[in-house]
């Protein structure tokens, strides 16, 4: 299990993280989401045991992470922006990584030539963005690790590579019960893969429970009628006689209520992950703003 309780991280003036708590049960795949700005990458560096926090703890099976060498080897990651010896070859950085991971696989190494196809020889420096997105996983799947961390994982990769990575990726959480925990903006992707998610916002957790709970709390109402008071509405919005309203409680809950009030039409309706995201964050404050200039 990867956690962290009560984490608070400043810079300056500026409180990145704010009393943070997160939990990611071993053998998820966790989505860690927020706009921008809302420290996601902040937690990941603390996850990582890159940054030590102003205060609280982040642990892996109850041992500290920052300065724990045993426990790093076991973590690996992926950062949005990927860093390589200047004139290191995929080789030369697969004897590096072998040296930090007990774990590391030459065997798989050599078959992932067969899905990737990268270039063995030459500076990966010379790689297309895209390339060596590919070369880090290539890299760190092999390092077998017990948790993978992953920042914007596929960005900048093709429709076909982001699928095959997926791919990868999930295999060994079902072979060998990795953890995963994934940060980014593709809401649609993360819907595919995720169990767990937590949401973030100014440095701290606004909501975290599994996937299907989330889905299950949250319910997208259509209704040509009168919406019943006792309803939590997160968002209306108006269409001629056709009133959308986003309701916190489960489907069951808002259609015994809404049929108590002998509606013309109503249909309730499940709201996506990307949905959810923007009515938990305040929702018309987060929709798109019609400017005319």
């Amino acid at each position: 299990m990867l956690k962290m309780k009560n984490v608070t991280k400043t810079f300056g003036n500026f409180k990145a993280l704010d009393d943070l708590s997160l939990t990611v049960p071993r053998g998820a795949v966790y989505g860690l989401v927020g706009p921008n700005g809302a420290g996601k990458s902040t937690a990941i560096r603390h996850l990582t045991g890159v940054y030590r926090p102003d205060c609280g703890e982040i642990t892996m099976d109850g041992q500290n992470v920052y300065e724990n060498i045993p426990i790093k080897s076991r973590i690996g990651f992926i950062p949005d922006e990927i860093f390589y010896y200047p004139s290191a070859s995929l080789e030369e950085m697969r004897k590096f990584y072998r040296g930090m991971y007990p774990k590391f696989d030459d065997v798989l190494f050599e078959r992932l030539y067969e899905v990737f196809q990268l270039p063995k020889k030459g500076p990966i420096r010379r790689f297309s963005k895209g390339m060596q997105k590919q070369a880090a996983f290539h890299l760190s799947i092999c390092c077998k690790p017990d948790v993978m961390i992953l920042d914007e994982p596929v960005d900048g990769l093709d429709p076909v590579m982001r699928r095959q990575v997926w791919s990868l990726i999930l295999s060994e959480v079902a072979k060998d019960e990795t953890t995963v925990l994934i940060s980014s903006h593709n809401l649609r992707e993360l819907e595919d893969v995720c169990d767990h998610v937590g949401i973030m916002d100014h440095g701290k957790m606004l909501l975290e429970r599994s996937l299907a709970d989330m889905q299950g709390n949250t319910t997208k109402l259509q209704i040509v009628g009168r919406v019943p008071q006792q309803l939590e509405v997160l968002h209306e919005s108006v269409s001629g006689r056709m009133k959308t309203v986003i309701i916190r409680g489960s489907a069951e809950e808002v259609a015994a209520s809404v049929q108590t009030t002998n509606p013309t039409y109503f249909d309730v309706l499940p709201l996506s992950l990307e949905e959810i995201f923007i009515y938990e964050l305040g929702g018309v404050n987060y929709e798109v703003k019609n400017i005319i200039l």
